[in-house]
């Protein structure tokens, strides 16, 4: 898979295909210091009273920004083509799909 990095020149991505099928995740902690994002992704199951994290992903602030503005992207994108996404008893507001906490 090719992809343009930020000078302009392509690079290679390898997707491991244990990686390449995914995590399923339903719950999200998001925390932060004054140099890193850390995104915790959970899987929070019916009957049972704990949640276990599936996957953390370490951003700095900038990728965090990034990840921020292409999820927006994404998601408008995706109204377009397939409908607005309705989140039941949640007002109308800044795209916030997860939880979020501070550290």
């Amino acid at each position: 898979m090719n992809e343009n990095n930020e000078q302009g020149g392509k690079f290679q991505i390898d997707l491991p295909a244990n990686i390449a099928q995914g995590e399923y995740a339903n719950f999200a902690i998001i925390t932060h210091s004054s140099s890193d994002f850390v995104v915790d992704f959970a899987r929070v199951l019916p009957g049972v009273p704990k949640a276990q994290v599936k996957s953390r992903v370490i951003l700095a602030p900038e990728h965090a920004k990034r990840l921020l503005m292409a999820l927006q992207e994404n998601i408008v994108r995706y109204e377009r083509e397939y409908g607005a996404i309705k989140i039941p008893n949640q007002e109308s507001r800044t795209i916030a799909p997860f939880p979020t906490g501070e550290a």
